[in-house]
């Protein structure tokens, strides 16, 4: 999820920067709304859309992501809780959302309210198609798709230029574009661009407005009207306002340009090598998944451990008791999980787990892919349980659960190479590495008859009790 969320700020950015540095500046009013309103869409819907063309295209390379690791000598306390924390982080940013949602959804509430009591305190008047509303003892001016308010203390001729300006925000429906970006400034309050996009649209109506008036009027009348003196102006960010002091001096300007030559309109032909780029990106990249791999992966690990504990005996009744239930609630979801999701991990270039011809196959190790999966995983969990020194707790007076965080690659010849590691304390560091690398060689992944080379994370925990 924070992977899409990421993706589409990254799209809408750089969309924003196309429009900014090629278009805004142009006299392509129409072609400029289209953009504006298109191109949030396609920075929602890209990171959804993966083309297996391109994806064959690209050279593979997998990412793999094993189940938590746990050594030292962690308590049934912290073994019954650990199964429910892994849904902790996730529950919280998504309340945060939530919440975010409901508050940005109660002030346009509170907005809507304001127009309201606005719209209560005029005098409502039918002028052909859209409704009139005279605001007493104020200079307001702006529309809301199709009614008009205008402040009582404007002059005639005043009036009369702004109820040119305001038809044409009325006739084009230009109050449903703003109330599209108040509903993603709901969505994704979160999300600066947004608001960004709705500022520029706003400029673009207003820019269409005026060059609709002064087809109809004189354009030295126009300014007079313009800069004649200050004028209030509404808050409300889904209204169209008249005088927007901000925005007169664009306005003025705009109005002097020239009209941009039509051929400048290929310039909009950037965006298709652009949306193209993003298509590819999206293709061959995956959502990170390890929160989803790791609920499974660590629930798998916990029942070895469990079980393990069990075995051994070392236990007081309640102890036992508790891990009983815990083992018991994790079969039953580790189950339903793997009927569920098929997902093994996360994938560079956006090709799972499961679809890999053949994975790297750990010495001692046969079957089939799940087979050979499974086996690894059990020799690999294993292997570091074996080597790794425990006793670093005491040489580094550590205490508490410590994550280690382990990436390597199995290359092209099953060798490892590339492993990184990221851990509290250097030494844990040096020592996952240590372990790491001396991994036996195996036999390297295959797709499509070609060796692959494969990347796995391997998150690794010690627990260590006071």
């Amino acid at each position: 999820m924070i992977h899409y969320i990421i993706q589409i700020v990254i799209f809408q950015l750089l969309f924003l920067i196309v429009y900014d540095l090629f278009f805004k500046k142009e006299s392509f009013f129409k072609a400029n709304r289209i953009y504006l309103i298109l191109t949030p869409i396609l920075s929602l819907l890209l990171p959804l859309i993966k083309i297996s063309a391109i994806q064959k295209v690209i050279p593979e390379q997998f990412i793999i992501t094993l189940p938590e690791v746990i050594i030292g000598n962690p308590s049934s306390e912290t073994i019954a809780n650990a199964s429910n924390s892994i849904f902790t982080g996730t529950t919280i940013w998504v309340s945060i959302w939530v919440i975010g949602m409901l508050i940005n959804f109660l002030f346009f509430c509170f907005k809507l309210y304001k127009l309201y009591k606005l719209k209560q305190t005029g005098t409502l008047s039918k002028k052909g198609e859209f409704n009139l509303i005279s605001l007493p003892k104020t200079n307001m001016a702006f529309s809301y798709f199709n009614t008009i308010f205008l402040g009582e203390s404007l002059s005639e001729v005043q009036k009369e230029s702004i109820l040119l300006h305001e038809k044409v925000h009325v006739n084009q429906r230009h109050s449903l574009d703003l109330l599209f970006f108040e509903i993603l400034r709901i969505i994704s309050w979160f999300n600066p661009l947004v608001y960004m996009y709705q500022y520029r649209m706003l400029t673009l109506q207003e820019y269409i407005a005026d060059a609709n008036v002064v087809n109809q009027k004189s354009k030295a009348v126009y300014y007079q009207d313009l800069l004649s003196q200050v004028f209030q102006t509404s808050t409300i960010s889904f209204i169209n306002p008249f005088f927007n002091h901000s925005l007169i001096k664009k306005r003025i300007v705009m109005l002097q340009k020239i009209k941009t030559n039509r051929v400048k309109r290929l310039k909009y032909l950037l965006v298709i090598p652009i949306v193209f780029s993003m298509l590819i990106y999206t293709s061959c990249s995956e959502e990170n998944e390890i929160g989803k791999e790791n609920t499974t992966s660590s629930i798998s690990e916990k029942i070895a451990e469990l079980s393990l504990a069990l075995e051994e005996g070392n236990l007081t009744v309640e102890e036992r008791n508790k891990l009983l239930y815990v083992l018991n609630k994790n079969l039953t979801e580790l189950k339903t999980k793997s009927e569920v999701e098929k997902f093994d991990g996360d994938t560079k270039n956006g090709v799972p787990f499961a679809k890999i011809d053949k994975v790297p196959t750990y010495p001692g190790c046969s079957g089939d892919n799940e087979a050979l999966k499974s086996c690894m995983t059990q020799k690999i969990s294993a292997f570091v349980v074996n080597e790794f020194n425990t006793k670093l707790a005491n040489e580094l007076s550590l205490t508490g659960r410590l994550k280690i965080h382990v990436q390597f690659k199995i290359n092209k010849f099953g060798k490892i190479e590339g492993a990184k590691a990221r851990a509290p304390h250097p030494a844990l560091e040096k020592e996952a590495l240590r372990i790491v690398n001396s991994l036996p060689t195996m036999l390297p992944g295959e797709q499509d008859g070609k060796e692959v080379a494969v990347l796995y994370s391997l998150p690794i925990v010690f627990e260590i009790n006071e």
